[in-house]
């Protein structure tokens, strides 16, 4: 069967999802169908991740994005009624530096607090007087977020996001983009595993680790491929109280998940087995050979602990620059992508939906600007880095 669509936005999870949503709260009264082949999300990048929201980044953009983000989930409430709790646990971020990193640390510290960021700065004596639960070698700083990070339900989130879209008539279509059609420069239809096909005005790549795919099928080259992460639960018999999410200057990262935290790392990059997604099978090696000897050594409460499970997911990592690449094609105008987040996609994703939403309905960014994520510096191999990666 053959459809027509205003907009087709490929990927139902937390981008396709908040750019619909704001389409319709910023109102857009044409048509949008959100397509999604996975609408349990059991493999979806929003509902696999850690789930955190931080504003200590690099780069005043990404800054901008996770506050809106912040602002965001603090008035669920108010947009979306008094049952939207997600359970935000504003607990921080506790991001540590040896003194080799020091002065990176110190830099992002001053970026963040020129926007309005309350991050302190701590350093020496000073940091593990405050969380005396460290193990201070290699330490030289830590920059903690004291308020306006933590985490929360991720799939609680996306679930109250959509959920308002059927009654703001936004088709909720569960297939999968196979093909794209385009002539003159523009896209005019896209192609579903089911063999419908469905005409559009614009079409909106929301395809989260599989968005470079998604783009290849238009002929276009995105250098955003899946990789895989594997998040371990674990018991411990000592309690952190009002533990901060913290990442070690290994880039080990834990933090509390009720009464068991969870923990991860970046793998090698060099290994292509760990690094590129393909399977969703939890790395267990990674646990005894990396996670469980670095916490022991930077948080000594932590040498006595119980594996409890683990799972695995894939991000949409941008091989570029390790940053979003957001709005239109130079060339494909109606070709839209909200991509490559690399890990911080779920806490930015309300911003950056409404910023395409805006460009959508009004030709240009009005109240987020993210020009610096445009797609143009990726056809130029000219990186917008983003060196706070975790």
């Amino acid at each position: 069967m053959q459809h027509s669509f205003d907009i087709v936005i490929a990927g139902g999870a937390i981008m396709g999802a908040s750019v619909a949503h704001f389409l319709r709260e910023l109102g857009f009264g044409g048509s949008i169908a959100l397509v999604e082949p996975d609408p349990a999300f059991h493999q979806a990048a929003t509902t696999l991740s850690a789930a955190s929201i931080r504003q200590q980044f690099s780069e005043p953009e990404n800054i901008r994005l996770s506050q809106f983000g912040l602002d965001f989930i603090r008035a669920l409430p108010d947009r979306f009624g008094p049952d939207s709790d997600i359970g935000f646990i504003e607990n921080g971020y506790l991001i540590l530096a040896s003194e080799q990193g020091r002065e990176l640390l110190r830099a992002n510290h001053r970026t963040q607090t020129a926007m309005g960021a309350d991050i302190e700065l701590l350093e020496g004596a000073d940091l593990t007087a405050r969380f005396d639960w460290l193990n201070p070698e290699g330490l030289a700083a830590g920059a903690h977020g004291r308020s306006g990070e933590g985490w929360f339900d991720a799939h609680r989130l996306l679930a109250i996001i959509r959920r308002g879209l059927a009654d703001r008539q936004v088709s909720l279509i569960r297939d999968r983009v196979v093909s794209v059609t385009k002539s003159n420069s523009r896209i005019r239809s896209v192609g579903l595993a089911s063999g419908d096909v469905l005409d559009c005005g614009v079409l909106v790549n929301a395809a989260g680790p599989q968005a470079g795919q998604l783009a290849a099928l238009a002929g276009l080259a995105l250098p955003v491929e899946p990789r895989k992460r594997t998040v371990f639960v674990f018991s411990a018999r000592s309690e952190i109280p009002r533990m901060p999410l913290t990442v070690d200057t290994t880039g080990l990262y834990v933090r509390p998940e009720g009464r068991f935290f969870i923990s991860g790392c970046s793998p090698n990059e060099a290994d292509d087995g760990t690094a590129r997604g393909g399977d969703f099978e939890p790395d267990y090696d990674l646990f005894d050979e990396i996670i469980w000897p670095g916490l022991a050594h930077r948080i000594p409460a932590f040498e006595a602990i119980r594996f409890e499970r683990a799972w695995a997911g894939h991000y949409d990592y941008n091989t570029l620059d390790q940053n979003a690449v957001i709005g239109p094609h130079p060339e494909i105008s109606n070709f839209i992508f909200i991509n490559g987040f690399s890990g911080h996609g779920l806490q930015q994703a309300p911003a950056a939906g409404r910023a395409i939403a805006e460009h959508l309905i009004n030709g240009r960014y009005v109240s987020i600007d993210c020009s610096r994520f445009g797609y143009e510096r990726i056809a130029e191999a000219r990186p917008f880095r983003e060196l706070n990666v975790i």
